[in-house]
C-alpha cells in the first residue's frame, strides 16, 4: 500500500510532505509509505495517477473526485480495480488476497 498526499479536494492537505508524513503517522497511525505531496488531476497532475485513471476510469468517469480512491495493481503492473473514497481499505482486501493467490500459484 502507498499513499499519494494530494491538495486537489479543497486545500485538504496544504502542509509539507513532512507535516502530512507526521499526522499521518501520529494521529491515523499509518504504517505504510507516504510518498511526497502530487497533483492527481488538471494540467499539473503526475503521469501515475494519469495511467492510473486511463486504466480504470471509475464509475463517474476519469478524474478523481475526493482523497482517497484507492486503485489495486497486480504484480505485472496491470491496474486491475479503482475503489471509491468511501470504501474502506479493509473491505477490499479480499481482491487483493486473491491477487496474491492467483501470483504465487
Amino acid at each position: 500500500m502507498l499513499s499519494f498526499p494530494n491538495n486537489n479536494f479543497d486545500n485538504r492537505q496544504p502542509g509539507s510532505n513532512e507535516e502530512i508524513l507526521k499526522i499521518s503517522r501520529e494521529k491515523f497511525g499509518v504504517t505504510f509509505p507516504v510518498l511526497a505531496k502530487i497533483s492527481v488531476n488538471g494540467n499539473d497532475e503526475h503521469p501515475l495517477f494519469t495511467h492510473l485513471k486511463n486504466e480504470q476510469p471509475g464509475i463517474f468517469g476519469s478524474p478523481i473526485k475526493w482523497n482517497f480512491t484507492k486503485f489495486i495493481i497486480d504484480r505485472q503492473g496491470n491496474v486491475v480495480n479503482r475503489f471509491l473514497p468511501m470504501e474502506d481499505p479493509l473491505d477490499i482486501s479480499t481482491n487483493i488476497e486473491i491477487l496474491l493467490q492467483e501470483s504465487s500459484s
